[in-house]
């Protein structure tokens, strides 16, 4: 079925809903967020406080190097940063940690299903706090002060090997949603196991665990607010050092809810267009 029949269709069953199933299906909560977002836009701008918080928030007084000589002068930018390059340390390990989980060797899936069950087992808050405040300086001791990795890079870590032990329980559920015969198959046609999971079972285990990926990153991105206790200064640091410094934790905490709460309607809003379009696709 084309893209243009699956549109018809679909709003031919629209068509036959009554009034009340469609004022169901309407996305009133996304009107009423856009409503509420607008509405604290508009009052924030209208108040010099609210303009002092958001800009301190946004654009800091200090920089930070973050990897690689590059600095990063604003909160938004390090959260985001923060967030994606996380992510893609998640993505990566987390797959490798998710084909382990479903092989044969004794030793590999013992030695993920082990890392994946602490992981998951301990808080993040206590992951990221463990990181940059025990292992980080714990290394640069025990190598007198040239361990390279900072605290940001250290939080960063945190995060992306704390995510990477639920991707890969996506993962590995994807791999096993495709049936045992299509490994069978691959093998009869003289692939190795290795060979057969990269070019038949993972692009197709990957399509389906695509839309649990991407609702991932929106997690992620408000996780990231937890970087804020190594000193990291993303969004929530930057509002905890405005409100201690002007003691106006209202104004401060408001600015960075608001913040938070734009960044993830975008992201969410990726990622319903993302799984709109997987969806099309498969």
């Amino acid at each position: 079925m084309s893209v243009t029949q699956k549109g018809s269709q679909d709003s031919a069953i629209r068509s036959r809903l009554t009034f009340g199933e469609q004022m169901r299906h309407f996305p009133w909560w996304a009107v009423i967020m856009i409503a509420g977002l607008s509405l604290a836009f508009v009052t924030m701008i209208g108040s010099e406080t609210y303009q002092e918080a958001l800009n301190f928030i946004i654009r800091p007084p200090t920089s930070t190097e973050v990897v690689f000589g590059i600095d990063i002068r604003n909160g938004l930018m390090m959260t985001l940063f923060t967030t994606l390059v996380a992510y893609m340390i998640a993505l990566i390990f987390g797959l490798f940690l998710g084909v382990m989980r479903v092989s044969k060797n004794p030793i590999l899936f013992h030695a993920s299903t082990l890392y994946v069950e602490l992981m998951r087992g301990v808080p993040m808050l206590v992951l990221v706090i463990w990181i940059g405040f025990v292992v980080v300086p714990f290394l640069r001791q025990q190598t007198g002060g040239s361990f390279p990795i900072t605290g940001v890079q250290g939080a960063i870590l945190g995060l992306g090997f704390g995510y990477a032990a639920y991707l890969a329980e996506v993962y590995r559920s994807g791999i096993e949603s495709i049936s045992h015969g299509q490994m069978e198959a691959a093998r009869s046609l003289g692939m190795g196991y290795f060979q057969s999971m990269r070019y038949v079972i993972l692009p197709q285990a990957i399509r389906r665990v695509v839309p649990p990926l991407a609702n991932d990153l929106v997690a992620l991105l408000k996780d990231s607010a937890l970087v804020s206790v190594v000193a990291v200064p993303e969004i929530l640091q930057m509002a905890r050092l405005f409100v201690s410094r002007t003691f106006r934790a209202f104004e401060g905490y408001n600015s960075a809810a608001f913040v938070y709460l734009v960044l993830t309607l975008v992201f969410i809003i990726i990622v319903r267009l993302i799984e709109r379009r997987w969806r099309t696709n498969v």
